[in-house]
Parts: structure tokens; sequence; C-alpha cells
């Protein structure tokens, strides 16, 4: 299990800490200049590229099948839930992320990390493996919930966004995995 100390400073230390700044800030003037909020394929071209990394070929045929009127609908009716239970309010806005082609579970929470760093943080094998000390290669809205619940104690410990403790968490195992080797 991580705790607080193990990551403390780490918070700007993942290798792409300042494009992961730079995409917050430009969902943040997208937030403000579009009402309702909404993403469109290039605004989601990014997402993907950063989440995905080398990856980023995986699914980029099947994601191209989505449609921009697809993209727009999705990602405004995603983004207009709000519920007190923020896990029912995950495990909604997550599902219907994924309603897209090719875009899973782990892809569908960095949109909204991004998009809403201080309530979303990425689910993927370096968070889990750090967190749960187990190896995990596929995540479903359950994995997502119990690993946000997680972050969000170390997030209220340290005060910082959920997103920051999860990109913090992403550094240590890389780190981990480095000094392994």
């Amino acid at each position: 299990m991580v705790k607080a100390d193990d990551i403390r400073d780490l918070r700007t230390a993942a290798r792409d800490y300042a494009e992961t700044e730079r995409l917050k800030q430009k969902l943040r003037t997208l937030r403000s200049q579009r009402d309702p909020f909404f993403l469109t394929g290039e605004d989601l071209e990014e997402v993907f590229c950063w989440k995905l990394g080398a990856q980023y070929g995986r699914q980029e045929a099947l994601r191209s099948t989505n449609t921009q009127s697809a993209y727009k609908t999705v990602t405004t009716a995603a983004f207009a839930i709000r519920q007190a239970d923020l896990d029912y309010e995950a495990e909604l806005r997550l599902r219907i992320l994924a309603s897209l082609r090719g875009i899973g579970v782990p892809v569908a929470s960095a949109i909204l990390a991004l998009a809403d760093p201080d309530r979303y943080c990425v689910v993927d094998f370096r968070g889990w493996r750090a967190v749960f000390g187990e190896d995990r290669s596929t995540f479903e809205v359950a994995h997502y919930k119990r690993y946000a619940r997680e972050i969000r104690v170390l997030a209220s410990e340290l005060h910082w966004p959920i997103q920051e403790v999860d990109l913090a968490i992403w550094a240590l195992d890389q780190r981990r995995e480095s000094s392994a080797v």
C-alpha cells in the first residue's frame, strides 16, 4: 500500500507532468467556452496520445469510426451528470464515455481526470500495482471505483487534487520499476 510519505516528493516527478498540466489547462479553457461542456474528436486525440503513449495505435482504427456527433453527444452527456455520490457519478460517466468505440475504462478515466482533476484519477496498471501490489491489465468500472477510493484517501491526507496523487503514484511505480531492473 502506498503511503502519503511515499509520494510527497513526487508531485511533479512524472515525466509527462508538464504535458498533463497543459492538457488540464486546455480542458479548463474549453469548459469555460462551451456551455454545455463537450469534447470533439480533435480534443480527445490529445488525451488519447497522452494516456496511451506507445499503445496509441492499438485501438486507433476503432476510435476513428466514432463520428464528431457521437463524440459531442457522448461527452456532453457524461459531463452533464453530477451526483452527490461520487462513486455513482463515476460509474455513470465512465460507462457513457466507454460507449464510444475504442474507449475502455482506463481511457475514459483519463478523460475525466484531465477534465475534472479534483474529482477523478486515471486507472491503469502502474497505479494499481503500486496501490494494491498486484498486476492487472484490464479494468472495469468496479476496479476504477476501488482504486479511486484509495487515491481519495491519500488526496485528503496530502491536500492535493486526486489526479495529482494518481500521477505521483504513477511516477513512484515507474521509479520502482526502473530501480528493479
